[in-house]
């Protein structure tokens, strides 16, 4: 249930959530009946729940970063299902999923989900390993001692993409319900993106099934877990980075904010608005993060322009105008050496480009403009409509999609003009005043004049 905070489920994802619960429940309710190594469940269950401790004890958090949900240490899990029944396995991974880290509301719902998640993908695993002959391949028993290799890699790698599509299919499923995404965007790339990894997870996990069986038992097994660690670090340390480039979002985004108070929040508001658009145009998932950067980057060149400018509530002057339209080269020029923006700073340069040429900086045309721009366009131009300032009351939802419509083909995009209008029916939207003073009904030539007439000075 990854995406914007939810604090209630929508009805269709509780009813999946249950689903999972009972249909996990039955995976792993064969153990009461079943013949089960109980020292090696002991012992596969418990570390992976001390895998997944560290993220959520007091004393080391802040200390040992641990990324939630990387599959850092889903070798133990595919090992427990080479080496144990299924019913068992689906079981083993229950303690850990339930200690695991969950940073975002609701976290029951979400802990509990990753549970029968992670049962169901590792209960079907060792199902499909058993019935290939897995176990018997791995040796270690009176009649083979030594693996059965290279047969042993078939069942092996038939259980590693089992795991991968049942998570893939559940995370998917947890989307278009919890998340409401469209069908296509909802299951777009999960299976592809993470086969490469869980195929390695799977070789990592079979080689601490092979050495468990093998006369060093356990204890050598457990070498296997230092790269695993060494590649949480990794990602741990790629995880740091992302968060530094966050607070530099953020101060940025701050030093608009104190600059230009009548626009307070605006950016933020860009930048949900974008992505919202993008996901409804099926826009890929690693693309998401950049453009809602260059939504909430758009203004940054403000910071350029004079306080006394952006501040006036009377009608603007040619030339201040002139001053105001050259943000965009000033913010461009600002992030130009950040790396990470990517395809953003394409859009803090173009997003006042119009789709008939008439825009500026540079009277780009139709697919002259970069697509983030022409995202970052529509959403920064609704949003204007949407919000109350000091300077213009805001539009009410409907109107402003209206005048979005109007101004489609001539300004804006017509195919992200209704990518909006469909995600502003799935999620709604939530106006905001954004100014620290009261409205004060002046300065129309600043106001909420239609968009293809004028591009409103206070968003400009």
């Amino acid at each position: 249930m990854d995406g914007p905070q939810r604090r209630t489920l929508p009805w269709g994802a509780r009813a999946v959530l249950l689903g999972a619960v009972v249909a996990a429940g039955a995976c792993a309710l064969p153990v009461a009946r079943g013949s089960v190594p109980w020292g090696a469940f002991g012992l596969l269950a418990g570390l992976y729940a001390l895998c997944e401790w560290p993220a959520r004890c007091p004393f080391l958090v802040g200390r040992v970063t641990v990324p939630t949900g990387s599959g850092s240490f889903f070798p133990v899990l595919l090992a427990a299902a080479f080496l144990l029944p299924p019913a068992a396995a689906a079981l083993a991974a229950v303690p850990g999923a339930l200690l695991g880290r969950v940073e975002q509301p609701p976290r029951a719902p979400r802990r509990v989900w990753r549970a029968a998640q992670l049962a169901l993908a590792v209960g079907a695993a060792a199902e499909v390993h058993e019935r290939l002959g897995g176990r018997a391949s791995l040796g270690g028993t009176p009649a083979a001692l030594a693996p059965d290799f290279p047969y042993v890699l078939l069942p092996a790698g038939a259980a590693a993409l089992v795991f991968c599509a049942v998570l893939a299919a559940l995370d998917g499923l947890i989307l278009w319900t919890a998340e409401r995404l469209p069908a296509r965007t909802a299951w777009r790339g999960l299976l592809l993106r993470s086969l490469a990894p869980y195929c390695v997870h799977g070789l990592a996990g079979l080689m601490m099934a092979v050495l468990w069986r093998s006369p060093y038992g356990p204890p050598a097994a457990l070498l296997v877990l230092l790269p695993m660690y060494i590649s949480c670090w990794v990602f741990a340390q790629y995880h740091r980075e992302h968060a530094a480039h966050q607070a530099t979002i953020r101060a940025l985004v701050q030093a608009v904010d104190i600059k230009d108070t009548y626009t307070r929040g605006h950016s933020e508001r860009v930048g949900l608005a974008s992505v919202l658009i993008a996901r409804e145009l099926g826009m890929e998932k690693g693309r998401l993060e950049v453009l809602r950067f260059a939504g909430i980057l758009h203004d940054v060149g403000k910071l350029g322009v004079p306080t006394r400018l952006l501040r006036k509530d009377g009608p603007l002057t040619p030339q201040e105008r002139a001053v105001i339209e050259l943000h965009p080269e000033y913010g461009h020029e600002m992030v130009r050496g950040i790396g990470f923006l990517g395809e953003a700073r394409a859009a803090i340069l173009h997003h006042h480009e119009r789709l008939d040429g008439s825009g500026y900086p540079y009277g780009l045309a139709g697919p002259q403009i970069p697509e983030f721009a022409r995202v970052v366009a529509v959403a920064d131009a609704f949003d204007a409509m949407t919000s109350t300032r000091s300077y213009s009351r805001a539009r009410p939802v409907g109107a402003a999609v209206e005048e979005l419509e109007r101004c489609a083909g001539r300004q804006f995009d017509p195919a992200i003009v209704r990518a909006l209008v469909r995600a502003l029916d799935r999620h709604g939207w939530h106006p905001a005043v954004t100014a620290d003073e009261p409205d004060r009904g002046g300065g129309t030539g600043r106001g909420n004049v239609p968009a293809c007439d004028a591009a409103p000075a206070g968003h400009a």
